[in-house]
């Protein structure tokens, strides 16, 4: 059966989540997700919120990297949040993006993925044989001090890569492609992911949406702007014209990302946002459904003000989805 998640940036006060995932509940949302962009709130802050104001939901990050938490803290993060929520956790798991700022070493990221997989499952199964990997090791007699609801939690991996992907097709519940609304891509990456792969296709990306379609997709078409560059040429099911995700990113560079989506025709905004009216919103993510993700994540701005498109989509899409 599909579900239905909506994806938070972390740069909330703290009521204002707990009266987020309350509506994102009652509305009937499957799945409520935090960010962990650089220099955000860290998503366990919201995530732990969430959990004390919501009783059904699944909750978890979209998401961490191992470059920034070592696999040792992701693994005491997300048990407790899992303990918190009684046992509604998942954890979502990238290479990770933007932290060029920070000099860290991003070199083997699949080894760092795959390692860091490995290591966070020892930890919950309360295995202290010890690893020793390339990028991470746990000496003998390593392990958590107390003991977690859970052996093992739904894992989610991000990722476009035809390596990471192959691996979450091995190893994760999820598979998560964020910055697309394209339904074409779904079938495309259930072969990536292995004919045998039980793996789920999450599809996920900015969401925009008013009774003022226009303007909802005027607005989308700014946020698309900053990540269309990077993404748009992975997309295999699309034609790009010439030139154009350079001189987005140059407009983007240059501080100008209006430009840069007024760039922007409709037919390709529609392939990397959820953008429109309620009901236009619905139909594409209807279509994304229909094409074979089980879930459609509708991630931040939500709409014009963040306040009324997270009501927009609760009390006008979801039940046009249900």
């Amino acid at each position: 059966m599909s579900e239905l998640g909506i994806a938070f940036q972390t740069d909330k006060a703290p009521e204002e989540y707990v009266r987020l995932a309350r509506l994102a509940e009652e509305a009937g949302f499957d799945v409520v997700s935090t960010y962990h962009d650089l220099f955000f709130q860290p998503a366990i802050g919201p995530l732990l919120l969430i959990a004390g104001a919501t009783e059904r939901v699944r909750l978890g990050p979209a998401a961490l990297n191992p470059h920034t938490l070592h696999p040792a803290e992701i693994a005491g993060q997300i048990a407790f949040l899992d303990a918190v929520s009684g046992g509604r956790a998942y954890l979502g798991l990238v290479h990770g993006t933007w932290l060029d700022e920070l000099g860290l070493d991003q070199t083997r990221p699949l080894t760092a993925l795959r390692e860091t997989v490995e290591v966070i499952r020892r930890l919950l199964r309360g295995d202290r044989s010890g690893f020793a990997g390339r990028r991470f090791r746990l000496a003998p007699g390593s392990g958590l001090r107390w003991e977690p609801p859970r052996d093992d939690v739904p894992l989610l991996i991000g990722s476009w890569g035809e390596r990471t992907v192959a691996f979450a097709g091995e190893a994760a519940d999820e598979l998560k492609l964020g910055g697309t609304a394209n339904p074409e891509l779904v079938p495309v990456f259930r072969e990536r992911l292995g004919r045998d792969s039980a793996t789920r296709i999450v599809v996920g990306s900015v969401t925009v949406v008013d009774e003022d379609g226009d303007a909802a997709r005027a607005h989308a078409r700014e946020e698309v702007a900053l990540y269309f560059p990077v993404v748009a040429p992975l997309d295999p099911t699309l034609s790009i014209p010439a030139g154009l995700a350079e001189r987005m990113r140059e407009l983007v560079a240059a501080g100008d990302p209006a430009s840069a989506g007024a760039l922007l025709p409709d037919d390709l905004l529609a392939r990397f946002a959820f953008a429109g009216t309620p009901e236009e919103v619905a139909a594409q993510a209807r279509a994304c459904l229909d094409a074979g993700a089980h879930r459609v994540d509708f991630g931040t701005p939500h709409g014009l003000t963040h306040e009324r498109g997270v009501e927009l989509l609760a009390r006008r899409v979801l039940p046009l989805l249900r």
